[in-house]
């Protein structure tokens, strides 16, 4: 063969290789081995969903075929180990899914969650690995355990039980069949909602119906309205930080009972991303699969690897708070609608009036106006104050590490060192609400702490959040 067709043949095979490579199935060549958000697309999750699955399969029917009696490390080590490529390829796609989520990305999640679910069941409801498990957690006197040990053998077992794996087969199946419907209504379930807070705009074109509000709010409700294309208006939204301030703040009652209306029936639209049909489904589905397990409720389900342990323990508790908590809302209630009198108003307190009339009250009695505070809690000085304590307390640094790849632009990345400047892990802060993420806060990991043959696997933590976001002249 001649020289030239050899290299076109080798040109041809790195061509394809490069087109076929998938950074999620490749060592990750990155800082600290960070996800490389830079390099991964939407089209990769799939087949990388694919070939983790595959992976731990195989490594599944490994410890099953294994002839050597069950052991600790032959059965519940080494399913602890397993499925390594598929808990990287997860958490990567369902924080991303969270926090910076799209249609594609939702696509996504829908079409894999019952497979994701139904390798789960696969696994627990095996009667041959439970046999295993079972062998060991009934001998578990003869393998010298250490507390650690001892508590991922109860954890191990007990998944297996809730899991439905004493179940006759029909049952498991129709379990099965639960899970797998459940997978895809949860997810649903949030997607309409974000979806029906992305679709909400209170638009204000009157300077006058922004009476009441803060400076920064209507700063920052002008930017949203010029980022939408509404330049020289105002817009509000369903997003924490826009919809509270506009609730505690702005006089106009009528604007705030739009606004409120809106947020508390998120879902609830009677439109194409109306959460009702969805939810009496998953709390029949629920309650179907609570019987099939042997429980009473979902609740005793739930409650069960809870500090609760029971509904009648957790009732018990609301009941102790409810009375005294009623007492104090009812006089919080009543402060209020004596503020509202003497205004010379006469209508009624309405829910979309409580946060507005409380703030009032917190003013008039204990002249305590929250915007007056705010400055102290300026996310960069609060931020910072967090880490001086941490420092203080722990002895760790955080350094800031812009060579790290990032899932958004507006995350901000820190390597976390120990006092004598070893590493410790990543953490990414989101801090800032936008279309594409979830409401509330949390916090989750692209990347848990373990050990592994001795060596210590670092973490990779993100901090997400949904705070206010500066403008040009607000903080």
């Amino acid at each position: 063969m001649k020289k030239s067709a050899i290299c076109i043949i080798l040109f041809q095979i790195l061509l394809v290789s490069k087109m076929y490579s998938n950074p999620l199935l490749e060592k990750f060549n990155t800082p600290f081995g960070v996800p490389p958000f830079d390099k991964i697309k939407n089209e990769h999750f799939i087949p990388a969903f694919e070939k983790a699955l595959e992976e731990h399969n195989k490594e599944i029917k490994a410890i099953i075929n294994n002839k050597q009696e069950p052991t600790f490390k032959n059965t519940i080590e080494a399913m602890e180990y397993s499925g390594e490529l598929l808990g990287v390829v997860s958490r990567i796609f369902y924080n991303l899914n969270s926090a910076n989520t799209s249609s594609e990305l939702q696509k996504i999640a829908q079409e894999i969650a019952p497979k994701l679910s139904a390798h789960s069941d696969e696994i627990l409801m095996n009667p041959l690995l439970f046999k295993k498990v079972k062998h060991v957690y009934e001998n578990k006197s003869k393998f010298n355990l250490n507390q650690e040990q001892m508590m991922l053998l109860e954890d191990t077992y007990k998944s297996f039980i809730r899991a439905g794996a004493n179940l006759n087969e029909k049952d498991k199946e129709r379990l099965k069949e639960i899970n797998s419907r459940l997978s895809v209504l949860s997810l649903q379930f949030g997607q309409n909602v974000l979806n029906d807070v992305n679709n909400y705009k209170l638009i204000i074109d009157k300077e006058s119906d922004l009476d009441g509000l803060p400076e920064n709010v209507k700063a920052t409700a002008y930017e949203t309205a010029k980022s939408s294309g509404l330049e020289g208006k105002w817009v509000f939204t369903l997003q924490n930080p826009s919809v509270m301030p506009f609730l505690q703040f702005a006089k106009n009652r009528e604007l705030r009972k739009q606004i409120q209306q809106a947020y508390i029936n998120r879902g609830n639209n009677n439109n194409e991303y109306d959460n009702k049909k969805i939810i009496n489904e998953i709390v029949n589905l629920r309650i179907e699969k609570a019987k099939l397990l042997g429980y009473n409720t979902f609740a005793d389900y739930v409650l069960e690897e809870s500090m609760a342990k029971t509904p009648a323990k957790a009732q018990e508790l609301l009941e102790r708070i409810w009375t005294p908590a009623l007492k104090m809302a009812k006089k919080e209630r009543d402060d209020m609608q004596k503020l509202i009198e003497q205004e010379g108003n006469s209508f009624k307190l309405e829910q979309w009036d409580w946060r507005y009339y409380a703030e009032k009250v917190r003013e008039a009695k204990y002249n305590l106006n929250e915007e007056e505070l705010k400055p102290y809690f300026q996310l960069e000085n609060v931020k910072k104050g967090i880490f001086d304590l941490t420092t203080k307390l722990f002895g760790i640094i955080y350094k800031e590490r812009k060579d790290i790849p990032k899932y958004h632009e507006d995350a901000i990345v820190y390597e976390v060192l120990d006092q004598d400047g070893s590493h410790l892990g990543i953490l990414y802060m989101d801090f800032h609400p936008r279309a594409s993420k979830r409401s509330g806060a949390w916090m989750t990991s692209y990347r848990q702490q373990y050990k592994k043959d001795g060596k210590n696997i670092t973490p990779v933590v993100s901090l997400v959040c949904n705070f206010t976001k500066p403008t040009k002249d607000t903080p």
